[in-house]
């Protein structure tokens, strides 16, 4: 995998993360609200395999 696709790939997941994590203070509908609060899991999965792809992006530049 190239720096470029690491630096990519993980921008996307983590932006995907947050937005999971995010979510239900902007939606407004409570039925709604309560499916993604539910995910939140999933979100913060998203974030740390997001900044793991980062880091791993900033040690190869590094080196």
């Amino acid at each position: 995998m190239s720096d470029k696709d690491l630096l990519t790939k993980g921008l996307v997941i983590a932006f995907i993360g947050a937005a999971v994590l995010l979510a239900p203070y902007f939606v407004s509908s409570p039925a709604m609200r309560d499916v993604i609060a539910q995910s939140s899991l999933v979100g913060w999965f998203a974030l740390v395999l997001g900044a793991a792809f980062i880091v791993r992006w900033v040690l190869r530049r590094k080196k």
